[in-house]
């Protein structure tokens, strides 16, 4: 046989293969493509998703709660698991396995444990979609934990990591949603003062080592740092990072920059004051010329701004308020000018007065990309503590809070750019109870605390999912408050960015000219 022969059959193979191929994945022909242009591109859940939890605490003193919720999502597969093992452990088998226990509540037993750290992982069973799963844990060494949902469990996928702590540096209720592992991350509202003890927690996900760089901004601009070679954290583990070992600087203003080098990290800054109590920052949206900071406490006794501009240019900010009757102008700080690589800060004290707010900031004239967060303190003299809320990002589609409870939850919706409504459901309990569901309509420059839903028959904790329906932008945040020794007003608040549920999967056909092409 010949070489011309040999090319000949060569081709015609391929060419097969090829329309084979083009044929078992050619869309339905009811799509809205047509013969050889690719169609509008349709929304699929997706079938993964990684979310890390930080490690909860230190103290002796420290009880740790979890919640998992996966929300009930049209066109997912009918199986699917998610499971939290402990960092530094790899999963290897069913929604439970890694976890340091087979009674499903504490892991104490610790039969299935390597160390000490893994025996005293929670064990959080996944359930059905819409039912929460729980878990707890107590003292010191509750690892930090790595999240896998995949199949049914795994569009929407929430957990909630919620720690109390009763007395010492950073004591209080301290709360964070655990998060999707990202290569970049900005933290307004840091310090590395003496009263302050600031952990910026990297926990990596992948088989491989992540190399990170931490950059600390204050007042008058970078820090000098004596971390020069960036920060190695090894595959499946979590490195908590004191701030003040990375500056000699000692500044109370301070803007975290998390860049990874090489992999890919999730990032929370755990901040603890002597005075105020403590409380997990997390990251703010990304770098936008318009932020919104939703849901402070209408009881809220002082409110600190920090900004901070990471491009070349200045930022020139309009700051108002949507309060529940419309945007407010707070006197004296109707604008805020936020230099270039500097952290500016601004004190608006009690601007809520008694009524639910959310704070906006947009450009006076040329957008400039910003980050921003807020430190929110409630209470007064020795009974304070505090919590932050950083810039979140609008609820596009969807966005659950796990971990509420028959009392002291608060949900605050605002719609600052124009009037929207909105569908919110309270799941069934994690141990009883019928879901309800309730519709709200927030009117443009407004903030509402909502009469949100409870389940009927409540039994354990339940989920809230909100899912916009129509208008404006929706922005949400949700506060849990619980009582404590001492009359200290313990509470922690997280925002409702939207949960990424869906992905853009585009419409593609069969094109055989390819095979023509040189």
């Amino acid at each position: 046989m010949n070489r011309t022969t040999l090319s000949l059959i060569a081709g015609a193979t391929a060419l097969a293969a090829v329309t084979g191929f083009a044929a078992l994945t050619a869309p339905d022909a009811s799509g809205s493509g047509t013969a050889g242009t690719a169609g509008t591109a349709a929304r699929l859940p997706v079938e993964r998703t990684r979310l890390l939890c930080p490690e909860p605490s230190t103290s002796d003193l420290a009880e740790t709660s979890y919640a998992s919720f996966t929300p009930v999502s049209k066109g997912t597969s009918g199986s699917g698991k998610a499971e939290l093992v402990p960092a530094g452990t790899q999963a290897t088998g069913g929604p439970d396995s890694g976890t340091g226990g087979k009674d499903g509540k504490d892991g104490k037993d610790g039969k299935n444990s390597k160390d000490k750290k893994q025996s005293d992982a929670p064990a959080v069973p996944s359930k059905e979609p819409g039912t929460p799963a729980t878990g707890d844990s107590s003292g010191p060494d509750t690892p930090a934990l790595i999240g896998t949902a995949t199949g049914r469990f795994a569009p929407g996928w929430t957990v909630q990591e919620t720690t109390q702590v009763a007395a010492g540096t950073g004591r209080g209720l301290l709360g964070t949603t655990c998060t999707a592992p990202d290569t970049e991350f900005w933290f307004p509202g840091a310090a590395t003062t003496a009263s302050r003890t600031d952990y910026v927690h990297l926990t990596n996900p992948d088989d491989s080592a992540a190399v990170v760089d931490i950059e600390l901004y204050g007042k008058d601009g970078a820090l000098k740092s004596t971390v020069a070679d960036g920060i190695t954290v090894p595959p499946h583990s979590s490195e908590p990072v004191l701030l003040s070992t990375t500056t000699d600087a000692q500044e109370s203003d301070v803007t975290v920059h998390v860049g990874v080098r090489s992999g890919r990290v999730a990032a929370a800054v755990q901040a603890l004051d002597d005075r105020l109590g403590g409380d997990w920052l997390a990251a703010s949206t990304d770098p936008a010329g318009s932020l919104v900071m939703p849901g402070i406490p209408k009881d809220a006794t002082d409110v600190r701004l920090f900004a901070f501009a990471p491009g070349d240019a200045d930022a020139d900010l309009k700051v108002r308020l949507a309060s529940p009757s419309g945007d407010i102008t707070p006197a004296g700080n109707e604008t805020l000018h936020v230099k270039s690589h500097m952290t500016a800060t601004v004190d608006l004290h009690d601007v809520t007065r008694g009524e639910a707010g959310s704070l906006v900031l947009t450009p006076t004239g040329t957008a400039v990309p910003v980050v921003a967060a807020l430190q929110v303190v409630r209470g007064k003299g020795d009974k304070q503590e505090s919590a932050f809320i950083p810039a979140t990002a609008p609820i596009g589609t969807r966005a659950s809070a796990v971990g509420n409870g028959a009392k002291g939850t608060t949900l605050s919706l605002s719609a600052p750019f124009g009037t929207a409504t909105a569908k919110v459901t309270a799941s069934t309990g994690s141990e009883g109870g019928t879901a309800v569901t309730k519709d709200f309509t927030i009117k443009g420059g407004t903030t509402q605390d909502v009469d949100m839903p409870v389940p009927s028959g409540l039994k354990g904790t339940y989920a809230l999912t909100v899912e916009w329906v129509s208008g404006g932008p929706l922005y949400g945040a949700r506060t849990l408050q619980v009582a404590s020794e001492g009359g200290v007003p313990a509470f922690t608040v997280q925002g409702l960015p939207d949960d990424r549920g869906t992905v853009a999967v585009p419409e593609a056909d069969q094109d055989l000219s390819v095979l023509l092409k040189k």
